[in-house]
């Protein structure tokens, strides 16, 4: 595999309007005219390049911003998405039908675990979740049933690193689909060029990076967005999750400074991680010698970008948890809040929030406790600073 860099793909993502624009021109309209009732009446029956329809379908700012994220992941092609769950949920259901299985990590998103664990079943499709670690018992669940392997490229909220290559494998062994969501990891791991068929991110997170809009995008192979968006029979043509316009011209200028931002992220988290370590406390953070996927990561990742800017802690109980986040927004260390990829510090606890929709009982077997607090490292520049207040917090609610 040659050496690729995501932020040299997107640099090298020029876009011209009709006056040279630098940023390309909003297109502000729902729907498009035609020179002729024959163009239009062919546009229904096959897509044409260049050509748009209604922005349900496409739109040429939401293309502009599809194309950019097909290029940072070395993909045939993009759809960018309402949302990441929309990102998620259209994948599997063009994927699936009634019937069918898909095996999961059960380490996931918690709302990705309600989709495939509450949801899904209602429309006849079986989720197994299992360890993606243990392939000989992968390889065992996979039936003429089985239509896709699903997994985070990084975990949420746990960390764990998921062996992209070896999945992927078995996925093309078994003539089914590897769906990797890298939201956790944008740039760090490209995991097309590792084997995987289909990535998909919530943009909301580190993509856009500025906690003032949600989105998701799916990148693919030219065929799979086809059907995607197939007038006739496409999971997000017709259930209708789109992207507004202007927000998709938001996120594509935000995208151009991704680079610079996961390297300060992940410059910071990896200086919070060994400093926690330092003081005691159970640490979860890839970029630490001691994770157990460390070494798979190094073998996988992008150079340049480090670890990424997520952590987790164990402090013990959820009464500890609740103490130490309070104290921290107190001390201005960051937000007691939901998501991930802000210029500020975030941290919560998943086990009460972000992973709630997994019941306890499965929470307890992925080694999900209670006193998991969850930090998306910001882009501080005095880190060293932060980690003095923050050690204080950790002093001042006894989880040191």
């Amino acid at each position: 595999m040659t050496n690729f860099d995501p932020s040299n793909a997107i640099q090298d993502f020029l876009v011209f309007g009709e006056f040279g624009d630098v940023n390309p021109s909003i297109t502000d309209s729902s729907t498009f005219t035609f020179m002729s009732p024959d163009r239009m009446e062919e546009l229904f029956e096959h897509e044409i390049e260049g050509c748009f329809l209604y922005s349900r379908h496409w739109n040429p700012t939401n293309k502009f911003l599809s194309d950019a994220l097909a290029r940072m992941e070395d993909s045939e092609a993009a759809q960018s998405k309402a949302s990441g769950m929309a990102a998620i949920s259209s994948t599997i259901i063009q994927i699936c039908n009634s019937g069918d299985e898909v095996i999961s990590s059960r380490t996931i998103y918690g709302g990705t675990y309600a989709l495939f664990k509450n949801f899904l079943p209602r429309l006849g499709i079986e989720t197994h979740f299992v360890d993606l670690g243990n392939l000989d018992l992968v390889r065992s669940l996979i039936n003429d049933k089985t239509r896709a392997i699903y997994c985070e490229s990084v975990t949420n909220p746990l960390l764990e690193v998921s062996d992209i290559p070896a999945l992927a494998s078995i996925a093309e062994e078994y003539g089914i689909k590897l769906i990797v969501d890298n939201t956790f990891s944008p740039m760090i791991l490209s995991p097309i060029r590792l084997g995987a068929d289909i990535v998909v991110h919530s943009l909301t997170k580190y993509i856009n990076g500025t906690s003032d809009c949600v989105a998701g995008a799916v990148c693919a192979s030219d065929d799979f967005i086809h059907q995607l968006t197939d007038i006739n029979s496409g999971a997000s043509m017709l259930f209708g999750a789109v992207l507004d316009s202007t927000r998709a011209a938001s996120i594509l200028k935000n995208l151009h400074s991704l680079h610079l931002r996961m390297r300060q992220h992940s410059s910071n988290a990896l200086f919070l991680a060994e400093n926690f370590r330092e003081l005691g406390l159970k640490v979860y953070y890839p970029g630490l010698p001691d994770h157990p996927q460390h070494e798979l990561l190094k073998s996988l990742m992008n150079p340049g970008y480090g670890y990424g800017g997520m952590i987790a802690i164990d402090v013990g109980s959820l009464e500890r948890a609740n103490q130490l986040m309070t104290r921290m927004q107190q001390e201005k260390v960051g937000y007691l809040a939901v998501s991930l990829g802000y210029f500020k510090t975030l941290f919560s606890s998943p086990g009460h929030s972000t992973s709630s929709e997994i019941p306890v009982e499965e929470r307890v077997k992925m080694g999900l406790s209670d006193g998991l607090v969850r930090f998306s490292v910001g882009l501080d520049n005095d880190i060293e600073h932060t980690m003095e207040r923050i050690k204080r917090c950790l002093e001042d609610t006894g989880s040191i």
